[in-house]
């Protein structure tokens, strides 16, 4: 037996202790009150309140009330999320749709509760008015959070997909919902609570049968000062719940989402990648000029590639390697010239590391992966370049190298006809090195290939041409 026990548990009964302390604390400050009212019509005890949440909770009528309220409540948040999300994202592609939104959910947000549930129920009645005025808490709260995930979104990790073609459930998942739930869960911790806060209140004031707020009135009413605690504490707790239930969930998705985003198929998946000798894809340049502003980096490019070629770009440092790929990725546009691109589809592996880090290498494969291709045969690719063990681990917890040989292999797991490689073989030893350079040349065929390096030999070991900048 671990000697160490006794102690844990008594440091663990201690740290109990400290925080229930403060609970005792005010429960007796609570009841000291209580006594000093002396009536228990102002002020009643907890004890006084906990018989009375007994007594209301034997009744079927305590439990109707509770559903009654509960599915209000709940429906309004749902809904609201909804229709904030459904916004959010026709603010995202339009900013037309923002620009008009935004006057009218500013105006929502800063309005006072008590002046919502009036209009309202003078517009709907009683019975729904909960409903509608959470949803009215809701919709602003949620809408600007996500607005502000969208707009703060990872440029790098977004190029990402944009170059691989990434469409559908898998872009969601793995792309748009790791950015937002940040913002989500934020602004979550806020509304939830506030949304039975806003509810009841709507309830008090509305007083629709069989609710909570209709229970609170009455014992208002009549005077009965420990079913009105008994109550108020079923808010509480019910609230609580609510919120911690559904931040939970919520922290609870990534990276489970992006696991179940492999699972279904791809969009696009009746293109298979086929044989990849059968591509007819070409890449011609004529007088291209690439660089930022106004301002050329090198002189004009000119070059022609098809299928099973091979472009090995070769230049000092800043003489535009990365330009010319991301131009010919159509990341950024060419100064002058022309570029003609026919392939369909393309991969890269970009000079910086951009993995999803919560998954694990294989995952990251798989995510991009031609969806011809099972399990299986991805494990089996991402094998030749890396070892077993690491294909289970988080790509965080993998070495720089074995990082840079996840993103090659899922270049080329991709169904890339045009594969870009910006500095490919960086921080692999010279045993990983050989290995890469084997299976980029076992592989690019019937691709075209284009990389840019700073070593002479790996243009001679793929039988590539030589494009100096």
């Amino acid at each position: 037996m671990d000697k160490n026990t006794p102690i844990d548990k008594k440091m663990t009964s201690a740290h109990a202790l400290i925080r229930c302390a403060p609970i005792i604390f005010w429960l007796a400050v609570w009841q000291m009150a209580s006594m000093l009212d002396g009536s228990g019509v102002l002020l009643c005890g907890p004890l006084d309140a906990l018989l009375a949440l007994c007594r209301l909770s034997c009744t079927q009528a305590f439990w109707s009330s509770i559903c009654f309220s509960t599915l209000r409540i709940v429906a309004g948040v749902v809904g609201g999320y909804l229709i904030a999300a459904v916004l959010a994202a026709a603010s995202w592609h339009a900013r037309a749709v923002r620009t008009l939104l935004q006057p009218a959910l500013l105006v929502i947000k800063s309005t006072p509760v008590a002046c919502v549930v009036v209009i309202l129920l003078i517009w709907t009645g009683a019975a729904n008015v909960s409903v509608i005025t959470v949803l009215l808490l809701v919709v602003p709260a949620i809408y600007f959070a996500l607005c502000t995930g969208l707009d703060n979104m990872d440029a790098s990790r977004r190029e990402l997909f944009e170059v691989f073609g990434m469409r559908g459930q898998r872009r969601f998942f793995a792309l748009i919902w790791p950015a937002v739930l940040p913002y989500l869960e934020a602004a979550s911790s806020t509304v939830l609570g506030m949304s039975w806060k806003a509810g009841i209140a709507a309830e008090l004031i509305g007083v629709p049968t069989g609710s909570i707020g209709e229970r609170i009135y009455q014992a208002k009413l009549l005077l009965e000062t420990p079913d009105l605690f008994a109550w108020t504490f079923c808010v509480i707790c019910l609230s609580w719940l609510f919120e911690h239930g559904a931040i939970a969930l919520l922290r609870g998705t990534w990276p489970r989402v992006a696991r179940f985003a492999l699972k279904t198929p791809r969009s696009g998946a009746a293109e298979a990648r086929g044989d990849c000798g059968a591509c007819k894809a070409r890449l011609c340049a004529q007088g291209l000029l690439i660089g930022y502003g106004d301002k050329p980096l090198c002189e004009s490019l000119n070059f022609s590639l098809g299928p099973s070629s091979c472009l090995c770009l070769q230049a000092p440092s800043g003489a535009g390697k990365t330009t010319l790929l991301h131009t010919v990725a159509q990341l950024q546009r060419p100064l002058g010239g022309t570029i003609e691109n026919t392939a369909r589809k393309r991969s890269m592996v970009f000079q910086d590391t951009r993995l999803v880090e919560d998954l694990d290498a294989l995952d990251n494969i798989l995510l991009f992966a031609s969806p011809d291709l099972v399990r299986d045969e991805v494990r089996s690719l991402a094998c030749e370049l890396l070892p077993k063990d690491a294909l289970s681990r988080p790509v965080c917890e993998l070495s720089g190298g074995q990082r840079r040989r996840v993103e090659l292999a899922r270049a080329f797991a991709a169904p890339g006809e045009l594969v870009l490689l910006d500095e490919p073989f960086g921080g692999l030893d010279a045993q990983a090195h050989s290995c890469a350079l084997a299976f980029v040349k076992r592989h690019g065929a019937g691709r075209i290939v284009v990389f840019a390096t700073h070593d002479a030999n790996d243009a001679q070991a793929l039988t590539a041409q030589v494009l100096e900048l």
